[in-house]
């Protein structure tokens, strides 16, 4: 077993030092040594992407990001989107009365941040291929029309 190791993160635009062995995944980082819980633990396996945050810029799956390899770029996780809740993705999910359960939406607007980043007018289509999010209360129609005002808004 390797022992724990000081790492330099930069998570929200703050540098932070992080006491873990290596292979700890940077979900358990973030919650709990940094205490940002909107990254959530879903599956453990980079398929349900509850636990997505941007790495470098890129949608990562946090439960699978190293912290080791995680202190080389800056993470920005949901809490790092908007002081305020204000940010146009965030304004758009509420609008379109997106959320149910709750439990996957931080991973999802993440997501969504990811394709709007790369794609400023996404498609029905395009958004459907690029949301590989699983949510169990199934709004996805809902998560489109979302992302689509948001984008709208973006380019306003």
């Amino acid at each position: 077993m390797t022992s724990p190791s000081k790492f330099q993160m930069t998570v929200n635009g703050q540098r932070h030092t992080v006491e873990a062995r290596p292979d700890t995944p940077v979900l358990w980082v973030l919650r709990d040594q940094l205490h940002l819980t909107g990254t959530k633990y879903g599956c453990g396996i980079a398929q349900c992407g509850a636990c997505t945050i941007l790495f470098g810029g890129q949608r990562m799956f946090a439960c699978q990001l190293p912290v080791s390899v995680a202190a080389r770029n800056e993470i920005l996780t949901i809490e790092g989107l908007s002081d305020s809740a204000d940010h146009p993705l965030q304004r758009a999910w509420i609008a379109e009365q997106v959320p149910q359960c709750g439990y996957c939406q931080s991973g999802m607007i993440m997501s969504a941040l990811d394709l709007l980043q790369k794609n400023d007018q996404p498609t029905a289509d395009e958004i459907a291929s690029h949301m590989n999010n699983i949510c169990r209360c199934g709004t996805y129609p809902r998560i489109v029309r979302a992302i689509q005002r948001a984008a709208e808004e973006m380019r306003a």
